[in-house]
């Protein structure tokens, strides 16, 4: 059994790993990196990368399908396989950047097997004893698989097993409807499979309600069931065959099943007790500066118990080099973090929520919003559903909702204000090029002002006076 020593040993190669990772390297630090499974982890194996190729996919067949601008529509007939084919192809043309050669390339010594701790300053991998200055916990989540009774014996995918189906499904019901769930939903009801989609409480239950009722108002004009209130209590059935019955005593009937109820974090194979590291169902306990109850041990990801999305896991790396390398104070904040939805149209959010932001601070909350059926680049390519709303305090925004065409590009407009404590006066001075989609969060800006300048009785008396007394 070899001993390694070095100065970080990093458990995980997913997004969050691997830029801790990348990162120290390049700065000097002696680096150890673990894996045990898939570099590049869940998103680029069976997440984001995946989920935005076939809804890629999913886009072209139903742009093609419809008559718009003078072009008639014609029935594209999509084949399935082949965007499985595409979906392949874009992960492998990702992967070269995640990959184990690439790693080893910048000087990173990547070690294929699982970590597990065996004290506070040691963890065995494989025949290999890694003792470490710090350690960095990115081992991410992976689909939580609820008890229902009769699920472990009917066949039913996961996110991790859904992309390497060839086949199309005739019908196939997802359990769950929140962002995995609706985004599979659209992409396989685009592609040509009958959707079910059933939720226990509410569809996109964590969004703003006004912003997901558009959503899902679309959704359900492409043909996707959506049945809220359905709580799965039994399932029975083989492949080609499912029934889920509902504790409101609803029977659904489809040829495949999706499980997308949510994660769990992967902390089982650490025995994080031999390390002195506090955890429960939600991840690792840690402070503000994504640190463990064993000082030495650093978190990163969904593992942190926080939101769980790539980028977050990518900024999270970003805090603890600060730290680690230079020993200076950093710590994570979580106000300024957005997140999408790439469902057609798309929801993106960063900051408060609308209710959110008056149960915090009341009557002093001004919502400026905006509407995309009064832009004139939506106009113009027939993308007018949706709205883009921002949620201001004392002249700065603490929140931003958009609903709409592009909305997770959208939304770093506001993410960016936010980070950086920017006053609305400076979206609103913001030129944008015109027509742009772009145009409505200068609008939404704006809208902030209006009232101030055109509903002023103040304003209009000095613009009289002036117009009166002033020079000409």
């Amino acid at each position: 059994m070899a001993v390694i020593e070095t100065d970080i040993c990093v458990i995980g190669a997913g997004s969050g790993g691997l830029s801790v990772a990348a990162g120290a390297v390049q700065m000097g630090a002696k680096v150890v990196l673990l894996e045990g499974h898939l570099m590049g982890g869940d998103c680029l194996n069976f997440g984001c990368v995946p989920s935005k190729a076939l809804l890629a996919a999913g886009h072209k067949a139903h742009e093609t399908s419809h008559a718009a601008f003078g072009v008639e529509g014609h029935d594209p007939a999509p084949d399935y396989a082949a965007a499985k084919d595409h979906v392949r192809a874009v992960i492998e043309e990702i992967e070269p950047v995640d990959s184990q050669e690439r790693f080893e390339g910048l000087g990173v010594h990547v070690i294929r097997e699982f970590g597990r701790f065996i004290s506070e300053t040691e963890v065995q991998a494989g025949d290999d004893v890694i003792k470490a200055r710090r350690f960095v916990i990115a081992t991410g989540s992976r689909p939580f698989v609820p008890p229902i009774p009769g699920l472990d014996t009917v066949p039913h995918h996961t996110n991790e097993t859904i992309f390497d189906l060839r086949e199309r499904p005739d019908h196939l019901i997802i359990i769950g409807g929140g962002p995995i769930g609706l985004e599979l939903a659209q992409a396989h009801r685009r592609l040509g499979s009958q959707v079910t989609v059933l939720e226990g409480d509410k569809a996109m239950g964590k969004d703003d309600p006004e912003a997901a009722a558009i959503v899902l108002k679309n959704l359900r004009s492409e043909g996707i069931e959506i049945v809220e209130g359905a709580l799965a209590s039994q399932i029975t059935g083989n492949e080609g065959a499912i029934t889920v019955e509902t504790k409101d005593g609803g029977s659904y009937q489809g040829t495949h099943l999706l499980v997308a109820v949510g994660r769990q974090v992967n902390v089982e194979k650490l025995d994080l007790e031999k390390a002195g590291v506090d955890y429960d169902r939600r991840g690792v306990t840690v402070d503000a500066g994504l640190r463990s109850t064993n000082k030495r041990v650093y978190t990163v990801g969904d593992v942190a118990g926080g939101f769980q999305f790539t980028h977050v896991a990518g900024y999270h790396a970003g805090v603890i080099i600060r730290p680690m390398l230079f020993g200076l104070p950093a710590k994570a904040r979580t106000d300024h973090i957005p997140w999408a939805t790439y469902t057609s149209p798309e929801l993106a959010q960063v900051g408060l929520t609308e209710a959110q932001a008056k149960e915090q601070h009341g009557n002093k909350v001004f919502v400026a919003k905006a509407e995309f059926h009064d832009n004139d680049r939506g106009i113009a390519t027939g993308q007018t559903k949706g709205f883009a709303k921002v949620m201001v305090v004392k002249g700065k925004p603490v929140g931003a909702t958009i609903v709409g065409p592009q909305a997770g590009e959208l939304i770093q407009v506001w993410s960016l204000a936010i980070a950086s404590k920017m006053k609305m006066s400076a979206v609103a001075g913001m030129i944008a090029p015109y027509p742009t989609l772009g145009e409505i969060n200068k609008r939404a800006a704006s809208a902030y002002f209006s009232p101030k300048l055109f509903e002023s009785d103040t304003v209009k008396k000095v613009v009289r006076f002036v117009q009166k007394f002033g020079r000409p």
